[in-house]
């Protein structure tokens, strides 16, 4: 018989646990999540009300659902890059298979319960997080927060965001602030609310970071990720293996998808910034500056003079959610919280101080002129 273990997620005044039969499944949970949204080990009995997300290891439970989803009618769709089916009954309950990934989800709005089965304990796992973190999300939109598209990093005093389309600078940006000194907050995503102060307060998206082989190497860590895999330790398991045989080889070029239109990275946990290359990583802060990056090809890393303002793009919702689409309807106001909200922040970051910039290739450099253009 196997026993229960449970995880508690926790972040501003919202929570939820995490229940399975499975120990490895609670214990990524804790890693996953534990640096951003203080994730801590409770006793399984003291689990009595919702919300809960049970995450089990159970081939014949699987078997029943995926029958389930497969003869009634159902809509397909692709969810974290596998086809799914989902299916909706006359009560509200959805339930989704993905048959190619062995995994079921089902959402009973009735009674709150949230359940992932699979056949195996990482990809059980693995959709317990992605299910909890957007159950999680679907809270915090219910409380006010919104959910942007930015990067985060704060040095206690002042925390800076920073926006753009994809390739813009936000994750080489923040990493290359964290690795002078500041906190890392987050790298691609952020919640924030207004406060009764005036203030916009931040808080993280935990997840996984993607780091190409050329930025990894420009921030001193490519030696320190090599030595580690090298030593039988492992980066996130949605790392592509050509990137893992590329590290071990020593290649530092970048790895490009087969259309050559995405890189394909290396995948960082959470706690492996701390572990691995030494940041530190921050559970909140306060917005006190925007800053717009553009990356050059070459040239030194300058000041422009325009301003921007920020657009759907810049909210996460939707239509840019690209890999993860709200299949059990676990976050309202299409994922990036209610409009009013949105403008909210909207007009809270219009008078915070911007800077627009120019930034070349070189990291270091590019991480010196930030450091002293946010703190002169």
């Amino acid at each position: 018989m196997n026993t229960l273990t449970a995880t508690r997620l926790h972040a501003s005044d919202v929570n939820l646990t995490m229940v399975s039969n499975t120990p490895a499944v609670t214990s990524y949970a804790l890693r996953y999540f534990g640096s951003w949204w203080n994730a801590f080990e409770v006793p399984p009995s003291s689990v009595c009300t919702a919300p809960v997300v049970f995450a089990d290891v159970d081939a014949d439970q699987y078997a029943t659902l995926q029958a389930l989803v497969e003869t009634c009618p159902h809509e397909k769709t692709t969810y974290a890059k596998a086809a799914t089916l989902v299916a909706r009954d006359s009560e509200g309950t959805v339930t989704a298979v993905s048959p190619t990934q062995q995994l079921a989800y089902r959402h009973e709005p009735a009674t709150g319960r949230l359940s992932v089965i699979g056949t195996g304990s990482e990809p059980v796992a693995l959709a317990a997080a992605r299910i909890a973190r957007d159950a999680m999300r679907g809270m915090l939109l219910d409380r006010g927060w919104t959910l942007l598209h930015a990067s985060a990093v704060t040095d206690n005093c002042r925390t800076v965001l920073t926006f753009g389309a994809k390739g813009a600078g936000k994750t080489t940006t923040a990493l290359a602030l964290a690795n002078l000194g500041w906190q890392l907050l987050a790298n691609d995503r952020i919640f924030v609310r207004p406060d009764d102060t005036g203030d916009l307060r931040i808080l993280p998206w935990p997840s996984a970071a993607a780091i190409g082989l050329g930025l990894l190497d420009a921030l001193g860590w490519y030696d320190v990720a090599r030595k580690r895999l090298q030593s039988g330790e492992a980066l996130h398991p949605t790392q592509h293996p050509d990137v893992t045989q590329a590290l071990l080889a020593g290649r530092r070029e970048p790895l490009w998808e087969p259309d050559g239109k995405r890189e394909r990275k290396v995948q960082v946990y959470p706690d492996q910034f701390t572990d691995w290359f030494g940041l530190q990583l921050a559970t909140g802060g306060r917005a006190a500056a925007l800053l717009f990056p553009r990356i050059q090809h070459d040239g030194a890393p300058s000041v422009e003079g325009c301003r921007r303002t920020l657009g759907e793009a810049d909210f996460m919702h939707g239509a840019t959610e690209d890999r993860y689409p709200d299949i059990l309807g676990l976050a309202a106001a299409g994922g990036s919280g209610s409009s009013d909200a949105r403008q909210r922040v909207a007009d809270h970051l219009a008078k915070l101080p911007q800077h627009t910039v120019a930034l070349g290739h070189d990291t270091a450099a590019n991480a010196t002129f930030l450091h002293h253009l946010l703190t002169e």
